[in-house]
């Protein structure tokens, strides 16, 4: 998956665009947790994310 395609669904999904790169990465963070996407998808879009600069809100504890 690119990185434009995660936005787009996010903005489909939520129906706003995101505040920041880090609201999308907690968006997919929720996604896997609820079990709407699988492990090995949710790294791959962790390490993307994360290689922009996206910190989770887990992270900031």
């Amino acid at each position: 998956m690119q990185e434009k395609e995660l936005f787009v669904y996010y903005v489909d999904e939520r129906k706003q665009e995101p505040e920041s790169i880090h609201h999308v990465l907690d968006f997919y963070q929720m996604k896997y947790v609820a079990g709407e996407i699988d492990a090995n998808e949710y790294r791959k879009i962790f390490y993307l994310l994360h290689s922009k600069g996206a910190v989770s809100a887990h992270e900031y504890v």
